[in-house]
């Protein structure tokens, strides 16, 4: 079967939320200590406001989904809706990047091009809103795709948990055509 990629809708998030779970679990081991990858959920997961907002996608095949994504065009960078530091103020299009969030692909489907599908689908929607750079907070698993897509690095950080583990990350733009 073909991937199938459509909006997101409310109905979607107990699906996403445990395809999102299992993918900050087995995707990060290579990457980060098991403390880490715990400490991960805290800073990431859904954020149902992309999906109120209509820029959040669903990759599917057969009616299952494989993977998520989106964009914004809030201010918040990273995190889902539990997170710290949020902020639905609305960018301005012309001045400020847009921003690339919460893309998840679930580890069985790994590999497939489910997160460049996602990827691609996210640029050109915040493109014909009128965006012309795009950022995003990249897990050190997922840095290799948005690297292979054009993303540069902007910087590393180490994002803070509640329970005082530092995440590695890195923040990442590109000019969106």
């Amino acid at each position: 079967m073909a991937i199938a990629l459509r909006l997101a809708t409310e109905a979607d998030r107990p699906a996403l939320t445990e395809l999102m779970r299992r993918a900050i679990d087995a995707l990060q081991t290579d990457f980060l200590t098991a403390e880490q990858v715990a400490a991960s959920h805290a800073i990431m997961g859904m954020d149902p406001e992309l999906i109120a907002d209509g820029t959040y996608f669903v990759a599917e095949e057969d009616g299952a989904p494989l993977g998520c994504g989106g964009w914004s065009r809030r201010r918040t960078l990273f995190g889902g809706d539990h997170t710290a530091g949020r902020d639905s103020g609305l960018l301005d299009p012309a001045a400020e990047p847009a921003r690339v969030r919460a893309m998840y692909t679930d580890p069985a489907a790994a590999r497939r091009g489910v997160g460049r599908l996602i990827l691609a689908a996210a640029e050109s929607a915040a493109a014909a809103e009128g965006f012309r750079r795009g950022e995003l907070v990249a897990t050190l698993s997922g840095a290799p795709l948005y690297r292979a897509c054009g993303w540069e690095v902007i910087e590393r950080f180490e994002a803070e948990t509640p329970g005082g583990v530092p995440v590695p990350v890195i923040r990442m733009g590109k000019a969106l055509s």
